[in-house]
């Protein structure tokens, strides 16, 4: 690669990374981060558990992404003074380096700037996702089971914390449903493209003619409900069941009726939590469910409102978005942005950055041309 090629690439990367530096401000996340690790060191911080871990996990994200922002500054320097070495001395193989160098930065940046894409209400929020199995009978439920899995292994690359509130196991082998949530800045905004219908094409395991099934589950992302939400549910609107727990755990599963279902009367909004022991800690966790939902639904009724004006009848996030084909070929397809990968296995097991990234630059796209 000629050397003048070097200094416009390089350039558009110097650029680029500023922007990115611009917008994510690292003045004011390094000032927060002084005010986080100050709340870390204070005695009483485990003394509320869930504050405590919003902290530490605020906190390790938020020096991530500094840490992030400046090693890819830091690389880009070095890449120039590189290339200028390399020019000067007549260094191939430096210059070859310089290209190979040159190409991870530029995918790392690409990467990078999905983050700033990131600016909607609740982006910036934990998330909540839910995940039901639809039509295909018993290989819709294993299929949910394995789109919970590649979540949670997603999350789990990237060191995030997750919690399981509720699963609701079928009765041959899979799931009905299950809710959790993930417990990091802007996990919100990251996971909200995953919203809608995935579909998957695979020859049964569960039918013994060896015939082709296509199975279908749905995937809902919430925004995680905050104390400035102040959404009021009145204890009249709701209609609390306690009920045993189900499916396989240790001792006190099954034993004692400490899951709980809620029902808020005047949505017909129903959430249930089985993942603690205790009856009081499970009520906690789907009243925090159920806000969460109320949230959701009060900020699709404004956006209901304002496309009855705009006369555009919304948009269609929620539909069949993704196609898992296993048979008669290897592949995964975004159907909204066309990104696909011929290795499904590594998406079943967290590799699902790619999608994401494309999707949140799709659904930016998207947003600019209908204002």
């Amino acid at each position: 690669m000629a050397g003048p090629d070097f200094s416009v690439d390089i350039a558009t990367l110097d650029r680029a990374l500023s922007s990115i530096e611009a917008v994510l401000d690292l003045d004011r996340l390094r000032a927060e981060i002084a005010e986080l690790q100050e709340a870390v060191s204070a005695p009483d911080l485990w003394d509320d558990v869930d504050n405590a871990q919003r902290v530490t996990s605020k906190l390790s994200s938020l020096q991530s992404d500094v840490d992030r922002v400046s090693a890819l500054r830091s690389r880009l320097d070095d890449l120039a003074l590189l290339v200028e070495m390399g020019e000067e001395e007549g260094d191939d193989a430096s210059l070859a380096e310089s290209g190979t160098e040159l190409t991870r930065l530029q995918k790392a940046i690409e990467a990078l700037e999905v983050r700033t894409l990131l600016s909607g209400e609740y982006d910036e929020r934990e998330a909540l996702v839910t995940i039901r199995s639809e039509a295909g009978g018993i290989d819709a439920a294993d299929f949910a089971a394995m789109l919970l899995r590649m979540y949670l292994r997603w999350a789990e690359r990237h060191r995030y914390a997750c919690e399981v509130y509720d699963t609701s196991y079928a009765e041959e082998a899979g799931i009905k449903s299950a809710t959790f949530q993930v417990k990091a800045p802007f996990a919100y905004g990251t996971l909200s493209v995953e919203q809608g219908t995935h579909r998957l094409v695979r020859i049964s395991p569960f039918d013994n003619q060896g015939r082709r099934q296509t199975s279908f589950a749905g995937v809902e992302v919430l925004p995680v409900t905050e104390a400035a939400d102040h959404i009021e549910i009145p204890e009249a609107d709701l209609r609390i069941d306690v009920f045993r727990s189900s499916g396989p755990g240790g001792q006190s599963v099954n034993t004692t009726d400490s899951a709980v279902r809620i029902t808020h009367l005047p949505t017909g909004i129903v959430v249930s939590c089985q993942n603690e022991k205790s009856q009081l800690q499970n009520k906690a966790a789907a009243l925090r469910v159920l806000q969460s939902r109320l949230l959701e639904k009060a900020r699709h009724d404004r956006e209901a409102e304002m496309n009855a004006l705009k006369s555009d009848g919304g948009n269609s996030w929620g539909s069949q978005m993704r196609s898992y084909v296993l048979h008669p070929y290897q592949m995964v397809k975004d159907l909204r942005t066309d990104f696909e990968v011929s290795s499904p296995d590594a998406v079943f097991d967290g590799e699902i950055d790619g999608f994401i990234d494309s999707g949140i630059r799709w659904r930016r796209t998207s947003e600019v041309a209908s204002s």
